[in-house]
């Protein structure tokens, strides 16, 4: 798959933007571990979402520059019931949410924070 089929968006939120500053207890920067959040298609699994991630990352960038995912985890979150209009339910789509883990001191500059 394609890494911007598999990655659909950031998931920007009070709380995915805490994770994404680290442990505020840690002081030292090159220590911090990041946590970001993304929309992603249903069908991924965990090895195509860590693939895509730095794909996307790190596409034109130095050696150095580099992100490395460590770890990522999924979350399937159902449709729920709504009504639509006066008298008809209806439900909203199915979403995949995915919480990938940077190794520490590394974070990603364009996303969307």
């Amino acid at each position: 798959m394609d890494p911007h089929t598999v990655i659909l968006y950031p998931h920007v939120t009070e709380k995915t933007t805490a994770l994404s500053y680290g442990d505020p207890r840690v002081k030292e920067d090159s220590k911090i571990v990041r946590k970001y959040t993304f929309i992603v298609e249903p069908r991924a699994n965990k090895i195509q979402i860590k693939q895509a991630v730095e794909a996307i990352y790190n596409e034109g960038k130095k050696d150095k520059e580099k992100i490395e995912v460590t770890g990522v985890r999924t979350i399937n979150m159902k449709g729920k019931s709504r009504r639509v209009g006066n008298r008809k339910p209806g439900k909203t789509s199915l979403r995949k949410k995915a919480v990938v883990t940077l190794a520490a001191g590394q974070q990603l500059e364009d996303f969307g924070v």
